[in-house]
């Protein structure tokens, strides 16, 4: 009772709580007597138990504890007293504590002297002692296997358990039970923990060692309660709750042991990685339940790859697994089941991969998109990021826990800001792109503050830095939360595709061989799961097998099934069916076409037709590049291709096609259409077998070269099914009838014309567009009957000049330009433009009938009719209506038109006094004569053009009349010059050019008047047009004056000279505008022409110098007439040559340095005139020659600009050796077209004697073949000859010695050109000579002709060659191939001469007729004789006449 903590507490109680209360001092009087009772028992009870121990040390110790525990008692007593009489004093209750703590001690003591506590607290002391090496996280080394080990730990702890057990029962019996129970206790559970180190040892993942080190400590821990349970209730059975105590302590130990044997059986080797496995097959299974959505981006046949790599890859790790589990060792095994997981997993992402493009290959399903971004993963990232955050704020937590934390944040954190960065870059939408961007740096910037805030925290756990993490964790967290919601815009998430039924069904064999694969692979690792537990169970192998048997026979079923339904295999063959169909269709029709049957169909018309065909093949030209690159690389897409895009045309072009040659007049070409289109679906039906076989394999390189040849091949018939019909006649002349229509448009629109359009601007052009018209159809007429082919050229040209015509007008200019009849003249103009354009449609719809039918009288006599009525007719009533909206500038335009054929003519008088052919009417005719009717007519056209520049600002009749008058005067103005200019004679053709050139300056200068003022006219003073009026009169009268004093000059020999430089200079000058731009130019110029004219300035540069140092009146005329045509021509051809390039750059530059010559030469005239004028002025002359330096520089520049054009090619044309390289191609050329037309010779056919003649025949023309077959590769080899003697340096590019190479190049030209010569004289032979033209003589003598232009050209070649070249050797090889060719013809035709059929003779029997035959005999043979000596003489002259 002592021992009982009640007593002892309610006399401390009662001591502590003492009051002047008689109730508390009777509390403390009766716990003393109850503690002096209770002591008094204890005596006794110690004494008993001290009889009956077996030794006397221990009866001694007894009896000292038990006295040791009476002292204690005492001093309890007083020290209550003590307290009782002075409770208010701390220190009386602090010493009876520690005195009642003594007593307490002391009992401890005492009982622990009695049998069986002494064995339980040896047994607690061991334990503990034992449990230390728990700390030490040192396992024993053992070289046995974890089953091993496992087996000895479970025999351990059901032993450890029993024991546990017996100590219960013990507890309730005598001592010596107690004592024996703790003993066995204490080596069980020795024994335990010496196998759980084991186990612990066997295991290399930390994190197991330690759980395993926890249970262990677990079992100890609950192994000292039982134990001070069964202490207790042994030493106080009836104690309250003592039973309870020590059942529960009981429960602990075995839930202890429990725990231990159930971690570490699930994490044995082998076993983790089985429960891991059998989680990922749960997880992965779930992509077979409805595959709309991509797993990767495998292709078709990368699944089907990753599905055979993947089968044999489990194959082996299930063997694996066997071997290892058989032979316990369960490392290998855990790698062999973590192997089969992950080839599980891959056979599955494949096989759903393989389901999805199998769903998506259905026309009827659309495909899925997937997302700009995961956002479960900016999920996961914000809830680990705010989990970290957390763990730093925790005030509990430590350096490796924030350590911790920060690497985590700055993980997810890293993550979110490259998926930023990619969906920045995948992304179209600007916004979205900024707000990735703007969010990245964002959480960028805010983790870098975090970091900053840890590192401090890190050095230094203050409250302070506590804080400021704390506080930088929530820039962090709100960047974070604004970036996942973002994030989350349905927008950015993924569209699963939309399987169609049909497709469901196609996807149901992969997804069912799947699913049974993952559920009989899950049984097997259940099963080797066990097996590595107990590898001794022969029903578990058994069912181990089962399971093995049904995976592989699962896997074979989902290979089988992927292969069986790869997209497009059966979408291929249906088009192949289809287009099989089609090419009936062709067949069919072809018949009927070949028999004229071929019924024309009338649902459409012959353009609607060829438009179908048309638009159907552009679509199937669309189709041929997917389709390959899908037969080729995708299989997903082939069935799209095929189905969607390719075979579904055949039908309607079948339909187009039959029907288009169906309303074709041609025989021919229903025939060629029909062919192009069968050919075209005979080459898609290749594909489509090619495509089949590739199946969108990227690695079935076998496949692919197939693949792109039917692809070309089915390009090519494309093309030449395209070119049929749109160059066939009735297709080109219906584009241009459509483009005529769509012109019409044009007049019904309100068209702005521009702020500086005028009227007189849109009658210019439309009367230009009309003039073409009528010259167009003028061509069109003479083509009509001989070259037919052209037609088609000409008519494009007359619709767009008519489309040109429609353009130009415009309804809004009448408003502007017009009379007050505005609306009726324009009313006017547009009927007579659209009844211009019917016609036009009309003549080209008849061109296009006569091309089809070139030799129909019909269709001529139709297009006759609407050329007259084209031509005559509707283009007259466009410009009737023209001359009625704008009489005055109508008159302009006619008079422009009218100078411009009066500087023509004056042009072609020039040609005829330079060649010296303007003579006078007669011989007493003097330029006085003249000269005062060409002054008068001058000043007559003065004042005309007073009123023509008046009348800009008048009305229109004034205008128009102004225009007449002054074109009339300016013709009789040329024809009075003309009639001066011939009086002159042509004895002195440099004055004759001086005037004609003055009154073509006059006609040119009125020329662009006229065009000046046609502009002006009706605009303000102030428009640009008027002062444009203005300069174009000031020069008209600098022309005029010019000539005057030209006329003046003509009998003034030593005005002559200067005067002539003076008016080339003024000439230049003015014609030097045209240099300004290339507007409205409409000629064209090669560089070679640019660079050929600058030769002349070149000589008219020399030419000027001359006359610049001898001041002589004859050079000074002679050079202003040359440099005056010289750089006319070049500034012609100049704008010519500019106007040909699109560079605008170059363009430029071109004028410039046109530009440039022009005026260094009228620098050059000058110093000249100057010169003339002071003859004695030595500085003049000596600026000759800087000023012939400076054209001669501009010229350079003009060359580099022409060449620079030219490009890097561009060669001089007058090299001997270009010429040679030329005439040798010119001669390939010519032999390789008489071999054509040799090769389509055929023998003529004879009734009689056949065979022989056919045989010679075809001897004749496989022999000149031969020839001329030979003689081509030659002529080639000779080139090549040359050009290799040119790199060598042995024949310059540009020789110094012109006449050494240019020798030996004529001398290589002539030969080359003999060889063609005589071979074509040799194929006309064979020609004659098969048609039995020609005897076989010319035949013979031909082909020697041949062979020895051939030698000589061998000699001509060989002159600076080098023997040993390779080419020359080929040149060797080509003449010996010549030669014997030519030797087999002589030796064919002259064994045809022999065996002839002999003469028959009949001789005449009687002597006077027989003398008379044989004198006609001999006197044949004399004439022959005399023949051949006469042909051998002529022969001989031709040869002495060539060589003279």
């Amino acid at each position: 009772d002592l021992k009982n903590p009640t007593v002892q507490q309610n006399l401390i109680t009662a001591s502590n709580e003492f009051v002047p209360v008689s109730g508390n001092e009777d509390y403390t009087g009766m716990a003393a007597r109850y503690t002096a009772n209770a002591l008094r028992t204890l005596v006794g009870a110690a004494r008993g138990v001290a009889a009956n121990l077996p030794d006397l040390d221990s009866q001694l110790h007894l009896l000292e504890t038990c006295r040791d525990v009476m002292d204690k008692s005492v001093n309890l007593m007083q020290e209550a007293k003590l307290a009782v009489e002075d409770p208010e004093n701390p220190e009386n209750r602090q010493r009876l504590a520690q005195v009642a703590k003594a007593v307490s001690h002391a009992l401890n003591n005492c009982i622990n002297c009695l049998p069986g506590q002494r064995d339980v607290d040896e047994a607690l002391k061991n334990i503990a002692e034992s449990s230390k090496r728990l700390l030490s996280n040192q396992f024993p080394v053992n070289n046995a296997n974890f089953q091993t080990a496992q087996a000895q730990l479970n025999r351990t702890a059901e032993e450890l358990n029993i024991a546990a057990n017996d100590l219960v029962g013990a507890s309730r019996g005598t001592p010596s039970e107690l004592a024996a129970s703790s003993t066995n206790y204490n080596d069980r559970f020795t024994e335990l923990l010496d196998a759980g180190m084991n186990v612990a040892g066997q295991s290399r993942d930390k994190d197991d060692q330690g759980q395993v080190i926890g249970n262990l400590k677990s079992i100890s821990m609950a192994s000292s309660k039982l134990l001070l349970a069964a202490k207790a209730l042994s030493a106080d059975p009836g104690a309250p709750n003592a039973k309870n105590q020590l059942s529960a302590a009981a429960r602990a130990v075995t839930e202890s042991i429990n725990n231990l044997i159930t971690h570490c059986t699930e994490t044995a080797p082998g076993q983790k990685e089985c429960d891991n496995a059998l989680r990922q097959l749960k997880t992965v299974k779930e992509m077979l339940e409805n595959p709309n959505e991509p797993v990767n981006d495998f292709s078709y046949f990368d699944c089907l790859e990753s599905v055979m790599d993947n089968s044999k890859m489990l194959g082996e790790s299930m063997s694996g697994i066997t071997q290892h589990a058989r032979a316990s060792e369960l490392e290998s095994f855990g790698e062999a089941v973590t192997a089969t997981q992950k080839s599980l997993i891959g056979l599955t992402e494949a096989a759903a991969q393989a389901a999805y493009l199998v769903g998506i290959a259905d026309p009827n399903s659309e495909a899925g998109t997937q997302g700009l971004v995961d956002q479960t993963q900016f999920a996961r990232a914000n809830q680990a990021i705010q989990m970290a955050c957390q763990s730093l704020l925790d005030p509990s937590s430590n350096q490796p826990q924030v350590l911790s934390a920060a690497t985590i944040v700055a993980k997810y954190t890293s993550a979110l800001c490259n998926v930023c960065r990619v969906a920045s870059n995948k992304t179209t939408n600007t916004v979205a792109r900024k707000h990735f961007v703007h969010s990245a740096k964002e959480v960028a910037h805010a983790t870098a503050n975090l970091v900053r805030t840890i590192k401090a925290l890190d050095g230094n756990f203050s409250e302070e830095n506590r804080a400021n993490c704390s506080q930088a964790t929530k820039p962090l967290i709100d960047a974070v939360e604004n970036l996942t919601t973002f994030a989350s815009n349905p927008e950015f998430a993924s569209v699963p595709a939309k399987i169609s039924n049909e497709a469901r069904e196609a996807q149901r064999p992969i997804i069912e061989s799947g699913k049974q694969m993952l559920e009989s692979s899950s049984e097997l690792i259940k099963t080797a799961r066990k097996l590595a537990n107990n590898p001794k169970d022969p029903p578990t192998w058994q069912v181990m097998a089962g399971h093995s048997r049904v995976v592989s026979d699962s896997i074979k079923k989902l290979i089988a099934n992927i292969r069986d339904n790869a997209p497009g295999q059966k979408e291929c063959d249906e088009a192949i069916d289809r287009i099989n169909e089609s090419i009936q269709q062709f067949n069919d029709a072809s018949l009927s076409a070949m028999d004229q049957s071929l019924p024309a169909r009338d649902d459409n018309s012959l353009n609607g037709f060829q438009a179908m065909v048309v638009d159907t093949v552009n679509q199937i030209n669309k189709c041929v590049d997917p389709l390959a690159n899908a037969a080729k690389e995708d299989a997903a897409q082939l069935g799209r291709q095929v189905v969607a895009q390719m075979a579904s045309y055949f039908e309607p072009l079948a339909h187009a096609t039959i029907g288009a040659a169906s309303n074709s007049v041609n025989h021919q070409r229903q025939m060629d259409i029909l062919d192009y289109s069968k050919t075209l679906a005979e080459s898609a039906l290749q594909l489509m077998f090619a495509a089949k076989e590739g199946g969108g394999n990227p690695k079935a390189d076998n496949t692919h070269e197939a693949i792109d040849e039917a692809a070309e091949s089915m390009k090519e018939a494309i093309e030449d099914l395209l070119k049929s019909v749109q160059e066939a006649p009735e297709a080109l002349m219906s584009g241009m009838v459509d483009t005529i229509c769509s012109a019409t448009a044009i007049l019904h629109s309100n068209v702005q014309a521009g702020e500086d359009d005028t009227f007189a601007d849109y009658q210019t052009s439309i009367m230009r567009h009309c003039r073409a018209i009528v010259v167009t159809s003028s061509d069109m007429s003479m083509a009509m009957n001989t070259r037919p082919d052209e037609l088609t050229t000409l008519a494009k040209k007359v619709t767009g000049e008519n489309y040109k015509i429609k353009l130009h007008f415009s309804p809004k200019i009448k408003n502007k330009c017009l009379n007050n009849e505005a609306t009726n003249v324009s009313n006017h103009i547009k009927r007579s433009i659209q009844d211009l354009g019917e016609a036009c449609k009309e003549l080209v719809t008849a061109s296009g009938m006569v091309q089809s039918n070139p030799q129909g009288l019909y269709t001529k006599k139709d297009l006759n009719r609407m050329l007259a009525r084209t031509s005559i007719e509707k283009v007259s009533y466009v410009m009737s209506s023209l001359q009625e909206g704008g009489r005055g500038t109508q008159a302009c335009i006619n008079a422009h038109t009218k100078v411009q054929g009066i500087i023509g003519d004056l042009d072609t008088t020039l040609m005829f006094v330079t060649s010296g052919a303007l003579n006078p009417e007669s011989d007493n005719e003097s330029f006085a004569e003249h000269r005062e009717n060409i002054l008068a007519t001058a000043k007559a056209l003065v004042e005309d053009t007073k009123q023509l520049v008046a009348g800009a600002a008048g009305g229109q009749e004034k205008l128009a009349g102004a225009a007449q008058s002054a074109s009339q005067t300016i013709s009789k103005l040329a024809d009075v010059v003309k009639s001066g200019a011939s009086s002159l004679g042509a004895d002195d053709p440099d004055t004759q050019v001086i005037l004609i050139n003055a009154v073509r300056d006059v006609a040119s200068a009125l020329a662009d008047l006229i065009n000046s003022t046609k502009d002006a006219s009706g605009k303000s003073t102030s428009d640009q047009s008027m002062l444009h009026l203005k300069a174009s009169a000031k020069a008209m009268v600098t022309n005029v004056t010019s000539l005057l004093k030209t006329v003046k000059s003509v009998e003034d020999e030593a005005a002559k000279g200067p005067r002539a430089i003076e008016q080339t200079i003024n000439s230049i000058k003015q014609e030097l505008k045209m240099l300004q731009s290339v507007a409205g130019e409409e000629r064209r110029a090669t560089p070679e022409e640019l660079i050929q004219i600058t030769k002349p300035i070149t000589n008219a540069t020399a030419k000027a110098v001359a006359a610049g140092k001898f001041c002589r009146q004859e050079d000074m005329i002679v050079c202003a007439n040359m440099g005056r045509k010289a750089v006319f021509d070049m500034i012609h051809i100049c704008r010519a040559s500019a106007a040909s390039t699109d560079d605008q750059v170059q363009q430029k530059e071109t004028l410039k340095f046109g530009a440039g010559v022009a005026e260094a030469y009228v620098s050059l005239l000058s110093n000249v005139l100057l010169t003339s004028q002071q003859p004695g002025n030595n500085d003049l002359k000596k600026n000759l020659n800087p000023l012939s330096k400076n054209v001669a520089t501009a010229v350079s520049n003009l060359v580099r600009s022409g060449e620079s054009m030219k490009g890097t090619d561009w060669v001089d044309p007058n090299d001997p050796n270009v010429i040679a390289e030329q005439e040798l191609l010119a001669a390939a050329l010519s032999i390789e077209a008489a071999a054509k037309k040799l090769a389509q010779l055929r023998p003529r056919k004879k009734p009689k004697q056949a065979d022989e003649s056919l045989n010679f025949e075809e001897q004749i023309l496989e022999a000149a073949k031969s020839i001329a077959t030979a003689t081509t590769a030659l002529v080639k080899a000779a080139s090549a000859a040359q050009k290799e003697l040119v790199l060598q340096g042995k024949v310059g590019s540009i020789a110094a010695m012109r006449h050494d190479d240019g020798q030996w190049s004529q001398g290589l030209i002539s030969a080359a050109q003999m060889v063609a010569r005589a071979t074509g004289n040799l194929c006309e032979a064979a020609n004659q000579a098969v048609q039995g033209e020609a005897s076989e003589e010319k035949l013979v003598t031909s082909a020697k002709q041949v062979a020895s232009s051939t030698a000589q050209l061998l000699v001509a070649c060989k002159v600076k060659a080098d023997p040993n070249s390779e080419n020359m050797k080929r040149l060797q090889i080509a003449g010996n191939a010549v030669k014997h060719a030519s030797e087999d013809l002589v030796k064919a035709a002259s064994e045809s001469a022999n065996s002839d059929d002999e003469v028959e003779v009949v001789i005449n029997s009687r002597l006077v007729g027989g003398i008379a035959q044989e004198m006609m005999a001999q006197e044949e043979i004399l004439r022959k004789e005399r023949e051949l000596q006469s042909a051998r003489q002529k022969l001989a002259q031709i040869r002495r006449m060539r060589y003279k």
